[in-house]
C-alpha cells in the first residue's frame, strides 16, 4: 500500500506532480481528508488516479467495475472520466469508509453514475455473472483484500469484454514480493498472482511501477 509512487525521491515526485497532476479540487479535498484517516495509507496516489482516468478515457469506457472502494477516490476519478451515461459498479463491505465516499460522490455530482454494493465482493460479482453481465464491462479496478485477489481476477476476467482492461493494485506490495524471506499470507497471495498473470495467455500484460505497482491485463 502506498499513497505515493515507490522509489521516487521526494524532490523528483514533487517535480512530477508539479508538471503533470491536474487534480480537481474535490479530489484534493477527498485525498486530504483520507490522509487523516487511521487507514489513510490505503489511498491510491494522485498520479495513479490520473493515469487510470486517462486509460478510461482512451478506451472510451462507459461501464466499469471497482472491487474495493475505501473512501472513494478511485471510483470518483473514474466516474469523472466517464461520459454522462457512464456507470461504475462499486464493491466494498465497510459502510463507515464508503459513507465518506458517498459524501464526496454527491458533492462532485457523480453519485448517479456510481452503484455501490455493500457486501462481500465475491457475492456481488457472482450476482453480476448470474444476471447475464459477463463481458459487458470495459474496465475493472481491483484494490481490495489481497487474500481474494485471485478470486476477484477470475471473476473480473469473465465480466470484462474482450479488449477490456483489468487494473490490479498493490502488485509490488512495498517491495515485499521481491524479498523471498517474507512469507506472510498476503505477500504470498500477491506473489502467486503476479506469477500466474505472467503466464496467463488469456490477457496481454504490463506491470507499471506507479503507486504501489499496478498490473494492467487486457483481455484477449
Amino acid at each position: 500500500m502506498s499513497i505515493r509512487t515507490l522509489g521516487l525521491g521526494e524532490n523528483l515526485r514533487e517535480y512530477l506532480l508539479s508538471v503533470s497532476l491536474r487534480e480537481p479540487d474535490i479530489l484534493t479535498l477527498l485525498r486530504q481528508e483520507t490522509s487523516l484517516h487511521q487507514m489513510g495509507i490505503m489511498q491510491i496516489s494522485p498520479e495513479q488516479g490520473q493515469f487510470m482516468a486517462l486509460l478510461v478515457k482512451l478506451m472510451g469506457a462507459k461501464k466499469t467495475l471497482e472491487i474495493g472502494v475505501f473512501t472513494g477516490y478511485s471510483a470518483l476519478i473514474v466516474a469523472l472520466a466517464l461520459p454522462s451515461d457512464g456507470k461504475v459498479i462499486a464493491c466494498d463491505i465497510n459502510e463507515e469508509y464508503t459513507s465518506i465516499a458517498c459524501r464526496y460522490w454527491q458533492k462532485a455530482g457523480v453519485s448517479h453514475k456510481i452503484d455501490l454494493h455493500v457486501a462481500p465482493a465475491v457475492e456481488t460479482l457472482d450476482k453480476l455473472l448470474k444476471a447475464g453481465e459477463a463481458e459487458t464491462f470495459d474496465f475493472v479496478f481491483i484494490d481490495a483484500d489481497k487474500s481474494n485477489y485471485d478470486n476477484y481476477y477470475e471473476r473480473a476476467l469473465q465480466l470484462v469484454r474482450p479488449g477490456g482492461l483489468i487494473a490490479i493494485d498493490n502488485v509490488l506490495w512495498s517491495g515485499k514480493v521481491a524479498d523471498p524471506a517474507i512469507e506472510d499470507n498476503r505477500t504470498k497471495k500477491i506473489r502467486a498472482l503476479n506469477q500466474k498473470l505472467h503466464q496467463d495467455e488469456r490477457v496481454n500484460l504490463s506491470m507499471v511501477p506507479i503507486g504501489d505497482g499496478l498490473t494492467l491485463a487486457m483481455k484477449n
